[in-house]
Order: structure tokens, then sequence, then C-alpha cells
């Protein structure tokens, strides 16, 4: 399963209304997982950009 968002895990409750309902959906989906934290310019609005131009 991938899992994509622009939210920090800390951020979720944001989504998901509830501290212990999110710990527990974050608890679930990061066991065993691999968490990748891509940070950077997106290539998307780059693009756009320079489409726009």
């Amino acid at each position: 399963m991938i899992i994509t968002t622009n939210l920090e895990f800390e951020r979720w409750e944001e989504t998901f209304k509830g501290p212990m309902f999110t710990a527990a959906i974050v608890d679930r989906i990061a066991h065993r997982a691999h968490v990748l934290d891509l940070n950077g310019s997106s290539f998307r609005v780059e693009d756009t950009k320079q489409w726009l131009k």
C-alpha cells in the first residue's frame, strides 16, 4: 500500500478528528513501514511555471 500526503503525522488529526483515532491510524500504518520523507521543490510546480511563461 502506498499513501502519499503533504501533511506530517502530527497534522493528521486535522483530517481524522480526534487524537486517539489519529494515533491508532498512524500506529497501524507506520508499524513495519518504510516512511520516505521527501523534501524539496516540486517538479510539477516548476513545470507549470515554465509552461505559463
